[in-house]
């Protein structure tokens, strides 16, 4: 068996994962024929993830993977959309990626065919974002990847609870929710305006005094944060500010775009820390 069949036999297979629109109708919507197409170029393709969630892909890269890793997986949006998930130094970030007409989508190129599509990234393209930091996409992240097939004895085997039934079941994982980039922060005391590096990752905002610094200045913890919003009373454009117990943080991004994103996902951490999760 070559090695290229070896890797095809175990993939799922695309036409048998047809989603359940009438379940949930932000799925995505792919008809047989362009099923059948896009299987057979995507399965030469050896860091194509197929059904990877967001999530899982964010916890992959993170763990497992370097700074510059990639990976390509399915998007729920329209037909023939694609997430590129990328490993930057402590997040990971997520690019479009469409298919129409058999033309490649991606970035500010349009590629005529798979092949050339593929070979981009052989040269390991440069990518910017608002956020104003720059990705080399360095190495793909394989589908599949060798490991000791090694399982453990059990010994003992017991129950802690008794009484209870499979809805007692609650599956539990925090989101992590990644985001990086440089904002601008007021000093707490002397009120001037210095850059630094922010990190987000699961309830923890953390900034440093640059990128390259492995120790942060200081780590909010989210959980004590009561909002986040846009904020005019300061002399600055692109303002938005966090409101904790004992102090209010100030921060500016480059673009209002920016500042936007940083809004939204902060926002979305606060509704996930008030539901529990």
């Amino acid at each position: 068996m070559t090695a290229f069949t070896s890797l095809c036999s175990c993939r799922p297979s695309r036409v048998s994962q047809k989603p359940d629109v009438a379940a949930d109708p932000e799925m995505s919507v792919y008809s047989d024929a362009s099923n059948d197409d896009l299987c057979d170029e995507l399965e030469t393709l050896g860091w194509y993830h197929y059904d990877l969630s967001r999530h899982a892909a964010e916890a992959l890269l993170l763990s497992n993977g370097g700074d510059g890793s990639y990976l390509l997986r399915n998007s729920n949006g329209a037909p023939g959309c694609f997430a590129l998930s990328v490993r930057a130094k402590d997040s990971v970030k997520h690019f479009h990626v469409t298919r129409r007409d058999n033309v490649y989508i991606f970035g500010f190129n349009e590629f005529p065919s798979f092949q050339d599509f593929v070979s981009h990234f052989a040269n390991q393209p440069l990518l910017g974002s608002d956020a104003g930091t720059l990705i080399v996409l360095k190495s793909p992240y394989p589908w599949r990847v060798e490991e000791p097939s090694i399982y453990e004895s059990v010994r003992v085997h017991t129950a802690i609870q008794t009484g209870r039934t499979k809805d007692d079941l609650v599956p539990k994982a925090p989101s992590l929710g990644t985001k990086e980039g440089y904002l601008v922060k007021q000093g707490a005391i002397v009120k001037n305006w210095k850059q630094r590096w922010f990190t987000l990752h699961r309830n923890e905002l953390k900034y440093f005094k640059d990128k390259t610094c492995e120790e942060p200045i200081r780590t909010l913890d989210l959980t004590s944060c009561s909002a986040v919003q846009f904020d005019y009373s300061q002399d600055k454009v692109n303002c938005f500010c966090l409101v904790f117990p004992d102090r209010t943080f100030y921060l500016c991004a480059k673009t209002g775009v920016e500042a936007d994103e940083w809004i939204k996902i902060l926002h979305w951490k606060l509704s996930q820390i008030r539901k529990g999760r």
